[in-house]
């Protein structure tokens, strides 16, 4: 699990916050910090984090001020900005102190979800380790960069792909295209060719399962499961 620090002076908010981030699969929050001195004792105590999604307007001090001594203190977690601040110089420093991404407040869900997928990818590209050529680069530094959602082809329908990527993540392993038609009230059909495009987009990761006898049973996970 992705161990996740939510930090925002507005209570409500917080909550809010850490309850997107455990419904997404791969990522768990930890008990909110609601000001600079909670955010570095948090940091400081907790036996991890790994990410931190950082409001800018603190009571105490400001979310970049954060940012610069939790790097002072010799901590590495990563940090997503989430904030009101939309002015161009906060969201240059947030580059500048090695914020990975910012997201403006208001946003929903979806916006949320999108960020922390994207972050799920990059982990996943970096835990290989090693050397890299210039297209593994390349991944890595647009790992945050992909689209949150597949563009769709012709003939596809958001609301079904929502229903099939709804149906994967909730799921708590691997299913088959049989077992999301029952789930969603889809066909057979339409579940498989929507998994193959979510396949195809690196949102799925497809499993074999082998029986006694035929051909092996395609099975889909969430790729952030994997």
């Amino acid at each position: 699990m992705i161990e996740v620090l939510v930090v925002d002076d507005d209570v409500r908010v917080a909550r809010v916050n850490a309850a997107y981030v455990d419904k997404v699969p791969g990522f768990h929050a930890v008990r909110p910090a609601h000001s600079a001195a909670e955010a570095l004792e948090r940091v400081e105590t907790l036996p991890r984090v790994d990410l931190v999604l950082m409001d800018h307007y603190l009571p105490d001090e400001t979310g970049l001020d954060v940012v610069r001594e939790m790097r002072r203190r010799g901590h590495q977690a990563d940090v997503i900005m989430v904030t009101a601040a939309r002015d161009v110089a906060t969201v240059q420093a947030a580059m500048r102190h090695g914020a990975l991404q910012y997201l403006v407040k208001p946003f929903a869900f979806a916006g949320l979800r999108g960020k922390l997928e994207a972050y799920a990818r990059l982990r996943r590209t970096l835990d290989g380790g090693g050397e890299a050529e210039q297209a593994e680069v390349d991944r890595i530094f647009g790992a945050l960069s992909e689209s949150t959602e597949p563009q769709l082809p012709k003939g596809h329908s958001p609301t079904t792909a929502d229903l099939v990527r709804r149906a994967l993540t909730g799921a708590e392993g691997p299913l088959s295209a049989q077992e999301i038609a029952e789930r969603t009230g889809v066909s057979r059909q339409t579940a498989q060719r929507y998994l193959k495009l979510l396949e195809r987009t690196g949102r799925a990761t497809l499993t074999l399962r082998y029986g006694d006898a035929g051909r092996p049973e395609h099975r889909y996970v969430w790729a952030t499961r994997a």
